[in-house]
């Protein structure tokens, strides 16, 4: 028997108890032992990896304990878990963060400067407009950036490790290292040589702060304030108007159509007619589409290129001009369309140039006021504009050349190949599936998967240039994949050398990197050594389960699933765990932007961390959990509860099991019986992934353990000189050993103190309990639990103490309870202090005629 503390306390169990585990090695992944036992004796957690470009919240500690206590479970019942970190490096957050961290901004054009020194170190925001931003050459920023991400990642390591996850830390991975962008490269030059990934010109959602391309999966909508502005259109023939209403006059020298329902009985007679565009004197035509809106405006709208997705649906189908007239930058071109010939049309035009959108609406406005072309005073209203998800101003849409791969939006089959495999696999809840196929059957395009940034992976592919210099995109020369490897922008091609670089006949590199989640889907393949180390890779894939959020089911799940699908024709894991959101007292989801973030480590410093993983157990996968920081109530009871483990612990330990103690009394096996349910139904629970219903099964009973057992029979555990003091005390140690390993994944810092008080190595590697197989009946627990309460209220009633000695007392109640009791006197007389108990039939439990002792004066 180890020592144990005269005043077990949480405090500083996390230090200790991590400090073990790493010089242990307790949740280092036994390859050896995967080996022997083949891939149905390994556990593998597709780990999410967190963006290392700021923070963790409150939602990280909820979300990921999620994961540790499924793994701690499977690693009890004897699975060899391999359960990796990874860090999410690059992106367009960690680049952001950079530059308000720095002051700095890059600008691939400069030099590299070997001895710059950034102008802030911790800017706290003060650079955050792009005026007050140093720029710097590509490699400075991206080494910032790698800096800035190892130091986030070690905080975060600090944080995981105190929340008691057991992460094998030998297993990371970033997502911007040399092994992360030679997998993420070949990933996609196999992509391209199947066909799966092109390239193409196309209308693109662009964010004109980050001047990056954003693909469909990264969107939100936010409700914006707007106008309609009712502007006339001159018939043709000259015979009257036709009024339209926008909210985008600014665009109107982009306008390339009318569109109206081909069933609205209004329009219809104007269908393959023509109208001139006011200001601007441009002829376009009237045509009809379903997707316009008969009861919008005046049911009749404009089509630019490009105001909305929409408006891009409707140029792809109808067949229209391109007129772009918006830059990268968010301000109207220099140079007008074609089609504006007339001087008028061309000095209305460079009224715009130049301008944002908002001051170049503003103009337009007052240019149409003054023609007499905007028809009354705009009428202001609200609607859901789209945001790139991090963004801050809304997108626009200008056209760009891209790379993109198929997603099934294009593709029947790979579509029906994406929903077969998540309908193969097993979803925690059943109902996230639902949101998986709703967002595969709404895709409308393939996956934009180029961004226009710095820091991430380069894009592995070269252009040869024409006799002029220009790029010649029929001739994308890849690598061979010995090279990778690469960075277009610095590397050479194969049959090339730096001296052709940029010049007539020779090449020029991709400048573009992949969009974050191009690498994020690969996770499986990053963590489990794909194309890099297959016999782990065989051990490993697919892997067990995929934890995450329900908010990036259609990004990171479902990029996941369709690299996956094209690489191997299989789902990449068995199992999805989806977390529900954290949301404060007022139930709206926590997220920066609306200020309302907790950060864990004061939580975790002022409850300890067993306390907050009682919390985050306590939530069903899937369901919303509120927290208020401000009182914390199920962290509260959560610690309470680890007290009570050490307290109780501590206090059966100090009850000695004599050699050969069996079990004799018919409460001890009572009391034995009822665990060996409780273990069933907690497996069956854990196996469902339901640990929130796992934890209430077992925390329901070991509160009756202590509060009704326990109190029942620590006089007879106390006494050697009782014949049942054995079967007591054995009682006693066989459910402390079964409860700490029921307990052990929720509360693992609790559990190992004091399993470690009595038993050797570490409760998280032991064997998941098992039913002992104790003969008994359950009943007499909960029947003798019920007669101690009611002589304890008896008691209170009478204004007497809890320790005051009872001469007599009647017992009341059915035949199965007076029984119970019988079978338990010894214990509840002496608990209850009770010299002589009556008994008496009747409908209900009841203590009656009670007789206290005469008191000393």
């Amino acid at each position: 028997m180890a020592h144990i503390p005269d005043k077990p306390a949480l405090e500083g169990l996390e230090q200790k108890w991590d400090a073990a585990w790493s010089a242990q090695g307790t949740y280092l992944f036994d390859r050896d032992a995967a080996a022997r036992t083949g891939r149905a004796g390994v556990y593998s957690v597709d780990t999410p990896p967190p963006t290392a470009s700021g923070s963790l919240h409150i939602g990280h500690v909820f979300s990921y304990t999620h994961t540790d206590i499924k793994v701690r479970f499977e690693r009890m019942r004897g699975k060899t878990v391999f359960y990796p970190m990874g860090w999410d490096d690059n992106g367009l957050p960690t680049e952001r963060r950079v530059q308000n961290y720095y002051g700095v901004r890059c600008d691939p054009s400069l030099p590299y400067d070997p001895d710059f020194t950034p102008p802030f170190q911790g800017g706290d925001n003060k650079s955050s407009r792009a005026a007050d931003q140093v720029p710097i050459s590509r490699r400075n920023f991206i080494e910032l950036c790698e800096s800035l991400t190892e130091e986030d990642e070690k905080h975060f390591e600090a944080l995981f490790r105190q929340l008691g996850l057991s992460v094998d830390w030998t297993q990371t991975y970033r997502t911007i290292s040399d092994d992360t962008i030679r997998t993420s490269q070949l990933a996609f030059l196999r992509n391209v040589e199947r066909g799966e990934a092109y390239q193409a010109l196309a209308p693109t959602l662009w964010d004109i702060d980050f001047r990056s391309a954003i693909a469909q999966a990264e969107l939100e909508d936010r409700e914006q304030p707007a106008a309609y502005h009712r502007v006339a259109f001159h018939k043709t023939d000259g015979t009257g108007d036709v009024h339209i209403e926008t909210t985008r006059p600014e665009l109107l020298a982009a306008c390339v159509a009318l569109v109206a329902h081909p069933d609205d009985e209004r329009y219809q007679p104007h269908f393959g007619s023509t109208v001139r565009t006011p200001l601007f004197d441009v002829e376009v035509p009237i045509l009809a589409h379903p997707l316009a809106q008969k009861d919008k405006g005046s049911g009749i709208a404009m089509i630019c290129t490009f105001g909305d997705v929409t408006d891009i649906i409707w140029w792809r189908e109808l067949d229209l001009p391109n007129r772009t007239i918006l830059g990268q930058d968010g301000r109207i071109l220099a140079d007008a369309p074609d089609v504006l010939v007339t001087e008028a049309a061309r000095a209305a035009y460079a009224e715009l140039a130049g301008k944002t959108v908002f001051s170049a609406k503003k103009r337009i406005v007052e240019l149409l006021q003054e023609s007499g072309e905007l028809i009354g005073d705009p009428k202001p209203f609200t609607h859901p504009v789209k945001f790139y998800e991090k963004g801050d101003r809304p997108l626009e849409i200008v056209s760009t050349r891209q790379w993109y791969i198929r997603n099934g939006a294009r593709d029947v089959a790979l579509r029906d190949k994406l929903i077969a495999l998540g309908r193969g696999m097993s979803w925690h809840p059943e109902f996230m599936r639902v949101r998986f196929e709703n967002w595969t059957n709404g895709l409308t395009g393939d996956w934009l998967v180029s961004r226009q940034r710095f820091f991430g992976v380069p894009i592995p592919v070269w252009y040869g240039l024409d006799e002029n210099g220009e790029r010649d995109y029929d001739r994308v020369i890849t690598p061979d994949l010995g090279q990778l490897p690469v960075d277009p922008t610095t590397d050479a091609p194969a049959g090339y050398d730096e001296s052709q670089r940029g010049v007539p006949g020779g090449f020029e590199g991709e400048r573009d990197i992949f969009d974050t989640w191009a690498t994020s889907s690969l996770t499986p393949q990053l963590a489990g050594g794909w194309e890099r180390d297959e016999e782990l890779w065989n051990l490993v894939a697919p892997f067990d389960v995929r934890p995450q959020g329900q908010d990036i089911i259609r990004t990171w799940l479902f990029s996941t699933m369709l690299r996956s699908a094209l690489e191997d024709d299989r789902a990449p894991w068995s199992d999805a765990s989806i977390s529900g959101f954290i949301v404060d007292p007022d139930r709206k989801k926590m997220s920066k932007s609306r200020g309302n973030v907790v950060t864990p480590a004061d939580i975790l410093s002022g409850h300890g961390t067993d306390a907050v993983r009682y919390w985050s157990a306590s939530s069903r996968l899937g369901a919303d959990a509120a927290f208020d920081p401000q009182n914390p109530t199920q962290v509260k009871i959560g610690r309470r509860l680890a007290i009570k483990v050490l307290n109780a612990a501590k206090f059966v330990l100090s009850f000695p099991v004599p050699e050969g103690a069996r079990i004799t009394h018919d409460l001890d096996a009572s009391m034995l019986a009822t665990l060996d349910q409780v273990v069933r139904d907690a497996t069956t629970a854990f196996e469902a992934y339901d640990h929130a219903r796992a934890l209430e099964i077992t925390e329901a009973f070991f509160w009756t353990f202590c509060d009704d057992y326990l109190e029942l029979v620590k006089e007879r555990a106390y006494n050697q000189a009782d014949s049942g003091q054995p079967s007591a005390a054995l009682a006693l140690r066989l459910a402390l050993s079964t409860l700490l390993r029921l307990l052990a994944p929720v509360l693992a810092f609790a559990t190992e103190e004091a399993w470690s008080w009595f038993e050797e190595g570490s409760v998280h590697t032991a064997a998941w309990p098992e039913p002992l197989g104790t003969e008994g009946d359950p009943a007499i627990l909960r029947l003798v639990g019920e007669a101690l309460i009611a002589v304890r209220r008896a008691k209170t009633e009478a204004k007497a103490s809890q320790k005051t000695p009872v001469d007599t007392l009647t017992i009341a109640g059915p035949r199965k309870v007076l029984d119970a009791v019988g079978a338990a006197e010894g214990d509840l007389k002496a608990v209850g202090r009770i010299a002589e108990i009556a008994y008496a039939e009747s409908d209900a439990l009841a203590v009656t005629d009670i007789v206290l002792a005469p008191q000393e004066a």
